[in-house]
This record gives C-alpha cells, sequence and structure tokens, in this order.
C-alpha cells in the first residue's frame, strides 16, 4: 500500500517584516510545517528584521531584480506578473495562500488556469487595505474568482460583494506558543505596555499624551511601546517635551514580547483600524488587563466585553483613555478581575485548535482540486 504524497502549501506575502500579519502567517507556516505539510513561502523581497522560518521552509522571491527591471511600468509589472506565475507553475503547490491588499489581487491573476485552489485573506480594515480606486475596482470580480475568503470579522464581510460574502470564512489567528502560559498572579509590575508598529494608524499619541496626563497621580508607573516605525522619532520628541523621559520609554523591537510583557499592570491598543489585532489577542490570552480603541472592522469589539474583560474606548478619545487608565491602574483588585476573565480567550485561540482549523480549511480546498483533476482526467 503506496504512502500518502505529502501536501504542499505556498504562502504569499510580500516580506517578513515584524508587523502583525507577518507574525500570523509565520505561525501558520510553523504549524503546517510542523504537521507534515510542505510549505514555501513565497516573498516579493528580503526585508530588515524580519521574524525567522524553520530551516525546512523554503523560501522563494518573486521581485524582479535590479538587472530585470527597466524604465517602463508597465513592462516591469508584466516582468513581475510572469515571475510571481513562473513559482507557482515550478512549485506545483496543492493550494496558495495569500495575504494583504494588491498581494491577494496579484494572487489571484496569476494563479489564473494553473488549477490550484487560490485563497485569499484580508488582514485589516478593507476599506484602508483597497483604498484606491483601481483596487476597489479589481477586488469584488478578483475575489469571485478565488476559491477561498478569510476574513478576521463580521464587519468585514459588509465591504465584499454578495458573491464573496457567499464564499468568506472567518478563522481565528494562531498564537505564537510564547503566549500560552497561565496567568500572572503575583505582584503585577507597575507598567503600562503596548507593542506594535510605530506608525500613524496605531496612534501611539494618543497613548502617550494620556499617560503624561495622569502620571503625577501614578509616580510609580511607566509606559513602555514596543516596536519600531517611521513614527518613532517624533514621539521620542513627544516624550522630551512633556518631560516623561524616564517614565516613557520606547525600545524598539524586541524577540521575547511574552515574557515582557506577562507581569504588566496594563495593556493598551490605540489603534484608528484594526483587523483582528494579534497583540491586543496575546495580551488578553495572558491575562493582562486591556484597554482598546473600538476601531473598525470591529476586531476589538468581538474580543472586549466593556467593562467585563477588558475596556473598549472610541478611536481618538483621548480622554476617555486617562479615563479608562485611571480605572485600571487605581484599581487593582477589579483590573485583576478583568484580566482573569481576558485570559478565559486563550482556549478559544490555542494555536493547536486554531491551526488544525487553517489546515483542514486550506488541505479541504486543496483535495477539491485535486478530485477535480481526476474527474478531467
Amino acid at each position: 500500500m503506496s504512502e500518502p504524497v505529502q501536501k504542499h502549501a505556498a504562502l504569499f506575502i510580500s516580506a517578513l517584516r515584524k508587523g502583525g500579519s507577518e507574525r500570523v502567517l509565520v505561525n501558520l507556516a510553523e504549524y503546517l510545517n510542523e504537521n507534515g505539510v510542505r510549505v514555501t513561502m513565497v516573498n516579493q523581497y528580503e526585508g530588515q528584521d524580519e521574524y525567522e522560518l524553520s530551516p525546512d521552509i523554503r523560501r522563494v522571491y518573486s521581485e524582479i531584480t535590479d538587472q530585470e527591471t527597466g524604465r517602463s511600468r508597465i513592462l516591469n509589472f508584466v516582468r513581475r506578473f510572469r515571475k510571481l506565475r513562473k513559482i507557482w507553475k515550478t512549485e506545483k503547490p496543492d493550494v496558495i495562500l495569500s495575504f494583504i491588499g494588491k498581494n491577494n489581487i496579484m494572487m489571484i491573476l496569476t494563479s489564473r488556469f494553473l488549477h490550484i485552489p487560490a485563497v485569499v485573506s484580508v488582514r485589516g480594515e478593507p476599506k484602508e487595505e483597497y483604498a484606491s480606486r483601481l483596487l476597489r475596482l479589481l477586488v469584488n470580480p478578483c475575489f469571485a474568482r478565488a476559491d477561498g475568503v478569510v476574513l478576521q470579522t463580521r464587519e468585514a464581510a459588509s465591504f465584499f460583494s454578495e458573491k464573496v460574502q457567499k464564499k468568506a470564512v472567518i478563522l481565528k489567528n494562531p498564537l505564537h506558543p510564547d503566549f500560552v502560559r497561565p496567568r500572572f498572579e503575583g505582584e503585577r509590575d507597575k507598567t503600562v505596555y503596548a507593542v506594535g508598529r510605530v506608525d500613524a494608524n496605531k496612534n501611539h499619541e494618543m497613548l502617550i499624551r494620556s499617560f503624561a496626563a495622569l502620571a503625577e497621580d501614578f509616580p510609580e508607573h511607566r509606559l513602555v511601546i514596543y516596536g519600531k516605525g517611521d513614527c518613532r522619532d517624533r514621539l521620542l520628541r513627544l516624550v522630551d517635551e512633556l518631560g516623561m523621559e524616564g517614565r516613557i520609554s520606547l525600545p524598539g523591537s524586541v524577540n521575547d514580547v511574552a515574557e515582557r510583557i506577562c507581569r504588566g499592570s496594563a495593556f493598551v491598543l490605540c489603534s484608528n483600524s484594526e483587523g483582528m489585532p494579534n497583540t491586543l489577542i496575546e495580551a488578553m490570552c495572558m491575562g493582562l488587563p486591556v484597554i482598546s480603541t473600538d476601531c473598525p472592522c470591529g476586531g476589538p469589539g468581538e474580543l472586549i466585553r466593556n467593562g467585563e474583560n477588558g475596556l473598549l474606548i472610541a478611536p481618538g478619545d483621548g480622554a476617555g483613555l486617562e479615563r479608562a487608565l485611571r480605572r485600571i491602574l487605581g484599581n487593582e483588585e477589579e483590573a485583576g478581575e478583568m484580566g482573569r476573565r481576558a485570559a478565559k480567550l486563550l482556549k478559544e485561540y490555542d494555536p493547536r485548535q486554531v491551526g488544525a482549523e487553517w489546515m483542514d480549511y486550506l488541505l479541504g480546498l486543496a483535495g477539491t482540486e485535486n478530485k477535480a483533476k481526476q474527474d478531467r482526467q
């Protein structure tokens, strides 16, 4: 009796720089690899300060080289198109999963008529991922031709046509094993944490100003913001202007986030928009008291029951954030109860369970295509 043929999944994203979507795809790649699926990671380029992959996960690059690049933007697009299509033809995966914006559209177009199931995943607020007129013109007809569409929230589905909504599924984000741990029940650090790319959308400025406004009332507490981004230098200047150099720090990216924040007094997410924010899931699963903006496309609102397992505030509401911080930092008993209720989220986000759901979904589509191939022969 012959052994079953190993399934092969190709995962496509621009690069593996340290962001939430990239972390989800790396976590998924590792889960698939550990559970007998051959994984090829397809990226446009290799970025700086990237997540690491296991050595047996192959990596392929789709961006055209300097030698292949010409003066014509149209010809360069054609070259990129052909190169990515050649990758699908050469690698012959059983299923392709693509993440984010124009990557999704490019993957669908380049894999057409190759009889490889194509799955797209929207990771953020769809209006932001598909903001340009051209992308909005293309997204529904392209997604209608995908074999699978993965969304993060129910609210996100309303952006798409009825035909796309019918084939869309919601799958949770695979949690990194570092965040699977019992809730810390000792004396907590007097530190408020935020984690994420330091850009305008994350609105760390609001957090810095709100913390500075109450810092005198909580003299033992500090604020630490982990992450890199183009707003970091400006925020460091703001910290200096507010006289908070010894109380607020932005150390950049670190590899041991779970260990650093697990004993914190609070975790804060101030984003103007999010999909399903990984950092918020991770903090809640470890039992931190959390505060988040109730931002589109509804991820934090689906995770947090306001006043029970965390606090929700309106996007951009600095006064509301200051009140929420006072409530958490000024009442350790209530904050502890919120954290314990938040930790119950870990049952839903157990990486073994979530990884299995993704694998079943992807390989189920691959199995459907394999059957169709047999029927055509």
